[in-house]
């Protein structure tokens, strides 16, 4: 289970009573808030900073605990800030600063200066914000009375992006061929994508699948066609085309396993010893939290294993998808996202069917794939592009919507959304910030998790939604 360490600021100032009573109620508050948080945090409490020597020492127990993903700091009372600076320059993890207090009211009747030394972090948090924003350090401010629900959720939500965050930072990629010949978007620096992320990006050829596939016994194809009859259905007569696709899957789960990947590209242009493009393999295993890009997009794989991640424990689907195609009519305009096979099978509204048809492209066998329609409701939609000098994240408010009519010429999986604020703003927004066709969708994020992932790891963010009007439109080239 990942942690969180909490960290209180005081000083010697007020004597040790105020010190003891400092701890105890950073107990009461750490308890409290394991009790409501525990389904996604352990949060752990730490020494209380009263010296320079105190805050190096707490910093260093955080950069050496590979559980802990994170920090949250608050000052109890006065804390003079630079005892902070020697340690806050080691930290390399999330920071949360909670400005709240022990006592939620003023005792008007009784208090004192006593009191007032104890409790003040209108004081304290004041002096310790300044030097966070001397030091350039990214971090998250959370404020209000530490039991109200608005608080909670706050820090919550600052838990599961530190995590993906720590996540991130051990995430590797296994491209199968390179990114698409001629495409300009899915490119970009690796080294800078490890430097910035953590994300190693690891090139195999795609003969390893190949081998591994063939290898595979026919238990192992067995048990993998019994969990696809178990969750799918199986709407084909060609047997041996999903067979095929068991193989590849249970190849891929061997060599994520033993190189200790969790997410990977392939590409339709470099299938040397493969049958078929993977179809069902590559949905089924973004279904289980896998990353994927295809095309060789090495930064959505990652991208979209970081931002599963980061939705664990959340009601709705997130996943890989890709730009395709408009319905323009006037006021109801609607975009169709799909790709040749690839849509994860986790944003399936009903029991999806595996189907046999033919591919145009890569010049191989029909594959197998899974065809569904998708669940609806508010979502986002998030790219990451590299523009050579920097990264930018652009995020975008949609609704997912029932397709209108049935296409059954075209038997793939199918999402349909609205772009927001409308179809001219959304969709000029999106390329005016250079918006890549490939991206991830999510109905159980939102912009506010993006925008906090942003904040944290120093990386430019564009946002698309309802507040988004044409003037806007000029910021996203300037």
């Amino acid at each position: 289970m990942n942690k969180l360490y909490f960290i209180p600021g005081s000083q010697d100032l007020y004597g040790e009573e105020c010190l003891k009573q400092v701890a105890a109620n950073c107990k009461t508050i750490v308890d409290f808030l394991n009790e409501k948080l525990g389904d996604t945090i352990t949060i752990e409490l730490l020494p209380t900073v009263e010296t320079s020597a105190v805050c190096v020492e707490d910093m260093k127990r955080v950069m050496c605990d590979d559980d802990c993903v994170g920090v949250i700091t608050w000052m109890h009372t006065f804390s003079p800030a630079k005892m902070w600076i020697k340690g806050l320059q080691l930290l390399r993890k999330p920071l949360l600063h909670l400005h709240t207090q022990a006592n939620e009211k003023l005792p008007y009747d009784e208090i004192d200066m006593d009191f007032m030394n104890l409790n003040q972090a209108a004081h304290g948090d004041r002096e310790y914000g300044f030097i966070l924003a001397r030091l350039g350090i990214p971090h998250e401010v959370v404020a209000g009375y530490y039991t109200h629900e608005n608080v909670i959720s706050r820090i919550r939500q600052f838990a599961q992006v530190a995590k993906a965050i720590g996540f991130s930072k051990k995430v590797r990629v296994a491209t199968f061929g390179n990114n698409m010949r001629d495409v300009a978007v899915t490119d970009g620096n690796r080294l800078e994508s490890e430097i910035k992320y953590g994300w190693e990006i690891k090139y195999w050829g795609i003969g390893e699948i190949a081998k591994l596939a063939a290898e595979a016994t026919e238990e192992e194809v067995n048990s993998k066609m019994e969990e696809y009859t178990s969750k799918y259905i199986v709407d084909t007569d060609n047997t041996e085309a999903i067979r095929e696709q068991a193989r590849y899957e249970v190849a891929f789960e061997k060599f994520i396993c033993k190189n200790e990947c969790c997410a990977f590209t392939d590409t339709f242009q470099d299938l040397f010893g493969m049958k078929q493009l993977p179809g069902i393999a590559a949905q089924n295993l973004m279904a289980k939290g896998i990353g994927f890009g295809p095309e060789g997009d090495y930064k959505i794989a990652a991208f979209s294993a970081v931002l599963m991640k980061m939705a664990e424990g959340r009601e709705g689907a997130t996943g890989f998808i890709e730009d395709y195609t408009y319905d323009l009519t006037p006021g109801h305009e609607l975009e169709l996202a799909s790709h040749m096979l690839e849509v994860p099978a986790s944003f399936a509204a009903t029991q999806p069917k595996i189907q046999v048809h033919h591919l145009g492209i890569g010049n191989k066998e029909d594959p197998a794939r899974l065809v569904f329609d998708s669940v609806t409701g508010d979502g986002i939609q998030v790219t990451l592009i590299d523009l050579g000098s920097h990264f930018r994240i652009i995020c975008a408010d949609i609704e997912l919507v029932k397709v209108p009519a049935p296409m059954p010429k075209l038997p793939v999986a199918q999402i349909m959304y609205r772009h927001k604020p409308n179809f001219q703003i959304g969709t000029a927004a999106w390329c005016y910030a250079g918006g890549a066709h490939h991206s991830v969708v999510s109905t159980a994020l939102t912009r506010a998790d993006i925008a906090m992932f942003a904040r944290l790891t120093g990386t430019e963010l564009i946002t698309i939604g309802e507040d988004t009007t044409e003037d806007d439109l000029r910021k996203f080239y300037m």
